[in-house]
């Protein structure tokens, strides 16, 4: 029984695990809070969980590591900036509904205290429609390159960055929380969503135990239901077809399925996850980060679902939990425990040194097999 866990999990990833519970031992030793520790877990987990899961849908029909996630994440920030920009007429315009159409619940007074939840609802319903649409042209694309989709997800992903790093500064919005404020015109680098949404989600049913184990319950939540939402999808038909599709495509299209339409609609649906996953991820972290900031989360996402247990045409839910809480853990404490034990602050050369490691050892691992 050992030897077939061993053989299932691999070394690797348990020299990783066991690095993780070492981490843990250690840390009280360097005088590390191991609550303060696991509450910075849980919370980088929460916020990367819905994005390592918009892996799952195109990894099941065969069209490889979605290195093109920052498609959908440029959906999600369109959605966030959008929702910021019409933030006003949003709010009038439902109490405008509830006076109209005589809705008792929805009052002036009801809206006001629920305006944060509202602007994050908005900017998911915004970054939905739109995420389907690239997602659209997107899985088209990938039907026309069948065996080089990750290579054109790639270049997907890179080109979309750089295309909306000119749109950021041509599109015409108006809010002075986003504009430059010198030229009155093109988005900041960053934009915080405090006053708009800020930790509606970290913060809803959160627990707080002495002032050290925080647990963002509600963004915990949210990601349980977005994972119960794709769990019960790849177990219906259309869901079945997208399985059947990656596993054997000549047998699937034998079967009477459309592997085109099947691959096309894992790719809205990755998309679409990757448009939510960064709206949870910035109401957490606080800021809106536009221009390259996509650039740089397809990488975390890929490796973190790799060192679950994932494979190029293989990938489940608990692939994705726990490659993400040992990604996300030893990415928060191994610079926390090393600083402390050499009494000076080398966190951010830590930070790149194992997040790229554990990236490395992934994508030469996995992508391979």
């Amino acid at each position: 029984m050992i030897n077939r866990f061993i053989q299932n999990a691999g070394w690797p990833r348990i020299i990783i695990a066991l690095f993780r519970l070492g981490l843990f031992i250690a840390a009280p030793f360097v005088g590390v809070r191991v609550d303060t520790s696991l509450s910075n877990t849980l919370v980088r987990f929460g916020m990367n969980g819905v994005m390592v899961l918009a892996m799952i849908p195109m990894v099941q029909a065969g069209c490889g590591l979605n290195f093109g996630l920052p498609l959908g994440i440029i959906a999600g920030l369109l959605g966030a900036t959008l929702s910021i920009e019409w933030n006003i007429e949003i709010i009038a315009r439902l109490i405008e509904l509830g006076a109209q159409y005589k809705i008792s619940w929805l009052t002036e007074e009801f809206v006001t205290a629920w305006r944060e939840p509202i602007g994050f609802a908005s900017a998911i319903i915004i970054a939905i429609p739109i995420a389907a649409i690239l997602g659209w042209f997107y899985g088209k694309l990938l039907n026309r390159v069948k065996g080089d989709e990750m290579m054109i997800a790639t270049y997907v992903g890179f080109s979309s960055v750089s295309f909306m790093c000119i749109a950021w500064l041509l599109l015409p919005y108006k809010n002075p929380t986003m504009v430059w404020g010198y030229a009155g015109k093109g988005l900041r680098t960053t934009i915080s969503v405090e006053g708009y949404w800020l930790h509606v989600l970290s913060d809803a049913l959160s627990v707080n135990i002495n002032g050290h184990l925080y647990i963002p319950t509600g963004m915990l939540i949210f990601f349980a239901v977005m994972a119960v939402i794709v769990w019960i999808f790849m177990r219906t038909k259309t869901g079945t077809a997208i399985t059947a599709v990656g596993s054997n495509p000549e047998f699937a299209r034998a079967s009477g399925v459309n592997v085109d339409k099947m691959r096309t609609i894992s790719v809205i649906m990755s998309t679409v996850l990757g448009a939510i996953g960064i709206i949870v991820y910035e109401q957490s972290f606080g800021f809106i980060q536009l221009y390259m900031g996509p650039f740089y989360m397809a990488l975390p996402a890929v490796a973190s679902i790799l060192l679950g247990g994932a494979s190029v045409n293989k990938a489940t839910i608990l692939n994705v939990i726990v490659g993400t809480f040992l990604f996300q853990g030893i990415l928060t404490m191994t610079p926390s425990v090393i600083n402390s034990y050499l009494q000076t602050d080398m966190s951010e050369v830590i930070r790149l040194i194992v997040s790229n490691g554990m990236i490395l050892y992934a994508l030469t691992r996995k992508v391979r097999a």
